[in-house]
């Protein structure tokens, strides 16, 4: 998930791995990789996905957003209807469209382990601010900004929030968002990981300083690949796209990968490919050649 604002900028060719393994499955980040700035899928995207469908590859949408915020692409479902949403603590079925998804796998994020990563955060970051994310409700301390454009249901302090004996506390919690007004966001984000450790993991998507912090195991790659296995489809199999640090690790996962234009320098490093900008249809030229590529 990500507020608006672009990371870096690039107009080069993509770079395209050796021949491999024919792929079967394509995953793709939303925000600053398949959607351009302005929150659109263009038109150039809509055929190439379409085109992969028809293809029989199947496409998973791979985002930190909530499952709410998902009707940017809602209409480019085909066939299984499933995104892996909030850095794959959900697995959401889109075909009911804006409002009617259904959540087909939830890996939440336990109660206590959030307890100690906002206490261990405060201690090693003081200032840091937490908003709350479930599966269907979003809360936040008061004095977290207003940086995703949405009322939260509840104002009140995250130990609050995240108490055994809360008001939605039968509710799953799938990760926490956690926000500094003043440190530099890479240094957030190494820091919060040396505080918090092994007891959840913690990334970002943000070019601010607003870290995300879901279950021990719970990644985007973790994720892919149990969908990935319930198909029967291989790692080498999978093509993804990314361009933030929340898409590290499945990019390393996959068997081909790509960092957009306006990647991260991590991403760039962890990808095996390199394509144009999100907003130069950096995933859509690389579908085509893909498409091209096939006997």
């Amino acid at each position: 998930m990500r507020d608006n604002g672009r990371v870096t900028s690039a107009t080069r060719q993509p770079v395209t791995p050796a021949a491999a393994t024919p792929p079967r499955l394509i995953a793709t980040d939303l925000d600053g990789t398949l959607l351009r700035d302005d929150k659109s899928v263009s038109p150039r995207t809509v055929a190439a996905l379409a085109a992969a469908e028809e293809a029989g590859i199947e496409v998973f949408f791979v985002t930190g957003r909530p499952a709410r915020w998902m009707d940017v692409v809602s209409d480019h479902v085909h066939g299984h209807g499933l995104a892996i949403c909030g850095n794959g603590a959900a697995v959401v079925d889109l075909h009911g469209g804006p409002g009617e998804h259904r959540f087909v796998k939830v890996r939440e994020l336990a109660r206590e382990n959030a307890l100690d990563a906002v206490r261990l955060l405060r201690e090693a970051a003081p200032g840091t601010v937490y908003a709350v994310e479930q599966t269907y409700g979003f809360n936040q301390e008061p004095a977290y900004p207003k940086l995703h454009m949405e009322i939260p249901d509840t104002l009140a302090p995250a130990e609050d929030l995240l108490a055994p004996d809360a008001p939605t506390a039968d509710e799953p919690v799938l990760k926490i968002l956690a926000y500094h007004p003043e440190l530099d966001p890479d240094a957030f984000l190494t820091l919060a990981r040396i505080a918090i450790g092994d007891r959840a993991n913690v990334t970002r998507s943000s070019p601010s300083a607003l870290l995300e912090i879901s279950g021990p195991d719970v990644s985007k790659a973790s994720t892919l690949a149990l969908c990935c296995a319930e198909r029967g489809i291989s790692h080498e199999e999978v093509v993804a796209f990314g361009d933030m640090p929340n898409d590290v690790e499945m990019l390393t996962w996959a068997g081909r990968s790509y960092a957009m234009g306006n990647a991260h320098p991590d991403v760039i490093a962890a990808a095996s490919g390199r394509t144009v900008a999100n907003n130069d249809d950096g995933v859509a030229v690389v579908i085509e050649q893909l498409l091209a590529e096939r006997p």
